[in-house]
């Protein structure tokens, strides 16, 4: 890392470092979350049918993002641990480790995911118009997936040297071209074919492409205090190994909220469609909500790895401690938008008056986890950077399935549909009480 960067991780004011990393990435992710939202209210106007598709195929879909983050996250963690410890050559073979992983993850996937995906969609539907229109959005997303897995990777080496506005800028840049092509291509516009769902898969990939060819190009010919080395590269193992170790948690966390999204539609679709549409709703409005964490996190991540190297305990104890105070308050707001907005929300995505009902006490129940899942959310990054893959991957095991859905499975067979909602506040209350005294010590141990 250079002078420059390693003063500023180790010395410059924690408030305003984790500002000046973490508010880039706070707003990239909050347009990724918004045109993630836009990208629905436009589907929803196709009808409820296109909607519930959307929906169905969303579990697919993070597990695609599970495969990136993970990589993304390990990359993150270890490039900027290295640099830390003024390892220079092992930071730039870790980072070109991570871009070839990215590589060979979207190949796997590919070929996965043309074996699983229709059987999959048939678990919820009996549908054809359905079905054709769910496998038509995955096939387009995972054919073109190599996009995203490199541009995930690409954006957190950068973020690992300090470097927060390329990463902003390459999200800005999908995120704009997917909402001008949204409905250009679902309607049909300036000659385009109207494409429907279909349409709204092909303005996300080529929204993704824009996006990688740019954050590559700035990676690679940019300047940084990291440098990538194709020619003569050989894969380390052993390197791949600590990328997964760090990146696991999150890889499995992300995966698991796969599962459990599948999990909750499997439990609701025995309601109705409706209340499979209400959670998908939810999970759009979720991550606008949740998003600026996120992005808090990833720009105190670096900061906290660093200072792991460092050996820095003060300085290390002081971004956690800021990061939860961030995380409270932005979550506190997220809880009052769901109690006191959920019309005006659910009104963006053309609802029937039965989706309003059950959509209604789905947003006002599920928001009182929030705070909680704040909580959480740091904690799982402090496990991370200290090197505690199995602590935090644990965590979010109990948090998204250990809790969760034996909690939901109980509530819908005692109370129904409306007691559902209760599953995920417990979940997340239980997780704290078991998992914040264990990161307490967790910290006492690596630095004492």
């Amino acid at each position: 890392m250079s002078e420059s960067n390693s003063n500023k991780m180790g010395t410059m004011p924690v408030g305003k470092l984790l500002l000046k990393m973490g508010l880039p990435a706070v707003i990239s992710m909050l347009l990724q979350a918004m045109y993630n939202i836009v990208d629905s209210i436009y589907v929803s106007q196709l009808g409820q049918d296109a909607l519930f598709a959307v929906g169905i195929a969303f579990p697919l879909q993070m597990l695609l993002l599970s495969v990136a983050l993970g990589c993304g996250v390990g990359t993150n963690a270890l490039v900027a641990r290295r640099l830390g410890q003024k390892r220079q050559e092992h930071a730039n073979e870790t980072a070109t480790t991570g871009l070839v992983m990215s590589v060979i993850h979207s190949i796997i996937l590919l070929v996965v995911g043309l074996i699983i995906t229709k059987p999959f969609l048939r678990m919820f539907t009996d549908s054809p118009t359905v079905l054709k229109m769910a496998t038509d959005y995955m096939y387009i997303i995972l054919v073109f997936n190599l996009g995203q897995q490199v541009q995930v990777v690409c954006e957190r080496i950068l973020q690992a040297t300090g470097n927060m506005i390329l990463p902003m800028m390459s999200l800005i840049i999908s995120a704009g071209t997917n909402v001008i092509l949204d409905p250009i291509m679902i309607f049909g516009y300036f000659g385009f074919p109207a494409l429907g769902v279909a349409g709204a898969a092909i303005a996300t990939v080529i929204g993704q492409w824009v996006g990688t060819i740019f954050i590559f190009i700035m990676l690679i010919k940019k300047d940084h205090d990291i440098k990538i080395e194709f020619k003569g590269f050989k894969f380390n193992k052993i390197v791949a190994k600590k990328v997964y170790r760090i990146g696991l948690p999150t890889m499995i966390m992300n995966a698991i909220g796969s599962v459990t999204t599948t999990s909750m539609n499997a439990i609701l679709v025995g309601f109705s469609e409706t209340a499979v549409n209400a959670l998908s709703i939810y999970f759009k409005i979720q991550s606008f909500v949740f998003m600026p964490i996120f992005g808090m996190t990833q720009g105190g991540m670096p900061i906290l790895s660093y200072n792991y190297g460092a050996k820095n305990k003060e300085r290390y104890l002081h971004t956690a401690r800021l990061m939860l105070r961030v995380a409270f308050i932005i979550m506190a707001l997220g809880t009052l938008m769901m109690q006191f907005f959920p019309d005006q929300i659910l009104g963006m995505f053309n609802p029937t008056d039965e989706l309003l009902v059950v959509g209604r006490m789905c947003l006002r129940i599920i928001s009182y986890s929030f705070v909680f899942a704040a909580i959480s959310i740091v904690i799982i990054n402090i496990f991370q950077s200290l090197g505690y893959g199995f602590r935090s991957m644990s965590m979010s095991v109990l948090r998204q399935l250990g809790f969760l859905i034996p909690s939901a499975l109980l509530l819908a067979q005692l109370f129904g549909l409306n007691a559902v909602w209760f599953a995920y506040p417990i979940a997340e209350i239980l997780v704290v009480v078991i998992y914040a005294p264990i990161c307490i010590k967790a910290i006492k141990t690596k630095f004492d």
